[in-house]
């Protein structure tokens, strides 16, 4: 009698742990092993394979290469932006735009990959997906560098933008693959950090840099970082998708045994690639145009991010063309923005969180507003430091220290509304969550792309002073939209369908995580009771309903994104904070049924 056929995974640098095939094969799974009732494959105990099972050392390994990443990206989006002068030179007659769009181009990228990038990591994975674009990243980049022409650039740019913003969506996704909620507060503080951190220090190295080289060695430097991170990720980086690891395991069973072997998510929600890619290009839109106060959240942290990417022009014409300072002195007035944003995350992770855990704790169920506390003290915080800012840059009588000083409350605010308004759009669109963040990710990019186009014009029409001014009284202008969400969102939300789908979500969630398992009639009667009929999800794919099968062997039936059958497996506090964490991670998923 021949030895039945081996299928352990060899050990690889990317793939430390393996789960010897005898255990895969002796495992018992639910199911009958046919097309109507398949065995369901699921994580053994103690499965070395898993993600989740990982070292604490090798997870953060993992968390810093992924959030290296991302950091790359935005470093690659503003470290031209310290070289304009020498490009000028390089490729004189040219409209002062097309100079600018360096920039702008590159962040216009961040608004066609994401949309596309997303679902392709639910069907390949996490790995494939960076070391797919990652390739092309550092292709593009190195392009850059041999171009005869600014527009043969700025076509390099796009592409380089484009296939780089796959790690805004697939890094976060890593975290939340590896981390339980309880210990992911940390790592996604890291995470969140690099948007804001690399294109605040790509203005400093690129600065300096072009004081001594030409421009070529300037976009030279973001290719190598790209092509280091390239190899790093392709060496070491795991794939951590469970859903991904566990067809691969169902496959190899079923060539095993010849029996039907699917993963736990797809048997709850069959894998299909078509609908999943124009979900995700449909319903962010659908949402954005529909529900005000998504229109609104996302045109607010559109601007904010649109003001950030204003200061790579702004700060050279303040600090170069009033001040005389070189370029490299003065890209360092971006370190008074990155301190700002590390004391925001300080406070985020050890203050904020744990205040919020705690009211959770004691409550059993906590609002969607009350997210809002942090992001109302970010909007004062940033008018502050813009207004403090516009009126102690110039005259240069006064101490250049007094604007840099600004700079702080200004990145601190940025970052306390970035992170604050995307958490109440997340526990305010449960099963939508992921398509809001989608809508404000393509928003902000093209506001992004858009206001450093007229940005010098401004600054030189109306003066350091009433520019500076200007901007200010824009942030200004939406310092009511979370105060009027504090006390108004809920009445807001609930004039929409989604919105009241989502509140009856939370308010059911809740009350079976007190009540225990009577809580969904609990539940049920509740949402009966404001007048709001609970809907059979399964059939309508619109409404809430929850399934006896949540957990399979034991094991949460949740993997992290944000959809309509993810909502309705939760059955316990826990998969709720997974299910609330998750797009905080900036994974754009598709929601299927919508």
């Amino acid at each position: 009698m021949t030895e039945p056929q081996d299928f352990t995974l060899k050990v690889r640098p990317w793939r430390r742990n393996v789960t010897p095939w005898a255990d895969i094969l002796a495992h018992e799974y639910k199911g009958a092993g046919t097309d109507a009732d398949p065995y369901v494959v699921t994580w053994l105990p103690k499965d070395p394979e898993d993600p989740q099972a990982y070292g604490q050392v090798y997870k953060w390994s993992v968390t810093l290469l992924a959030a290296a990443g991302t950091l790359a990206v935005g470093f690659g989006s503003s470290m031209l932006s310290a070289a304009i002068t020498n490009l000028m030179h390089a490729f004189p007659g040219h409209n002062k735009m097309l100079y600018i769009m360096i920039t702008g181009i590159y962040v216009l990228g961040f608004v066609v990959g994401p949309l596309a990038w997303a679902p392709c990591s639910e069907v390949f994975g996490r790995r494939a997906m960076f070391v797919f674009t990652y390739i092309p990243f550092t292709i593009f980049n190195a392009a850059v560098c041999g171009t005869k022409t600014l527009n043969a650039m700025l076509v390099m740019r796009f592409f380089a933008g484009t296939f780089g913003s796959s790690t805004m969506t697939n890094s976060g996704g890593v975290i939340a693959d590896m981390f339980a909620a309880k210990d992911r507060g940390l790592a996604m503080g890291v995470f969140a950090a690099m948007p804001f951190l690399g294109p605040a220090i790509g203005p400093v190295a690129g600065g300096f840099l072009s004081m001594k080289t030409k421009w070529q060695w300037v976009a030279a430097v973001i290719a190598f970082f790209a092509a280091a991170l390239t190899f790093a990720g392709w060496l070491w980086l795991p794939e951590t998708y469970a859903p991904v690891l566990l067809r691969a395991r169902a496959r190899k069973l079923k060539a095993a045994t010849g029996k039907v072997y699917l993963c736990e998510q797809d048997v709850r929600r069959p894998l299909n690639t078509k609908q999943l890619f124009f979900n995700q290009l449909r319903v962010p839109y659908k949402l954005l145009f529909t529900e005000p106060i998504v229109l609104f959240a996302s045109l607010y942290m559109a601007v904010i991010f649109a003001i950030l990417y204003m200061q790579f022009t702004a700060f050279p014409y303040v600090f170069q063309g009033y001040r005389h300072w070189s370029p490299g002195i003065s890209a360092l007035a971006f370190v008074g923005v990155t301190v700002g944003a590390f004391l925001a995350l300080a406070n985020i992770i050890f203050y904020e969180n744990p205040r919020y855990a705690r009211n959770l704790l004691q409550a059993g169920y906590l609002p969607p507003e009350a997210r809002l506390p942090s992001t109302i003290m970010g909007a004062a915080l940033l008018p502050v430091g813009l207004f403090i800012f516009a009126w102690t840059c110039v005259p240069i009588s006064i101490h250049w220290i007094g604007c840099i000083i600004a700079t702080v409350p200004f990145g601190a605010g940025l970052v306390m509304l970035f992170l604050g308004m995307s958490n109440y759009l997340v526990d305010a669109y449960l099963i939508n969550a992921a398509s809001v963040l989608a809508a404000g990710t393509v928003t902000r990019s093209i506001l992004g792309v858009v206001f450093p186009l007229f940005t010098y014009d401004m600054y030189e029409t109306l003066g350091p002073n009433w520019a500076g001014t200007l901007v200010a009284c824009l942030s200004l202008v939406f310092i009511p939209c979370p105060i009027i969400l504090y006390y108004y969102g809920k009445r807001i939300r609930r004039m929409t369908q989604p919105g009241r789908d989502a509140d009856d979500l939370g308010q059911m969630m809740a009350r079976m995580m007190m009540g225990g398992g009577a809580a969904g009639a609990g539940a049920g009667a509740g949402a009966a009771a404001t007048g709001e009929k609970v809907e059979e999800l399964n059939e309508s794919g619109t409404g809430l309903a929850f399934d006896e099968e949540a957990n399979i062997d034991g094991r949460p039936a949740l993997y992290r994104s944000t959809t309509a059958a993810t909502a309705r497996s939760i059955r316990s506090m826990d998969e709720l904070v997974e299910l609330e964490f998750a797009p905080v991670a900036f994974e754009l998923k598709s929601d299927e049924g919508q």
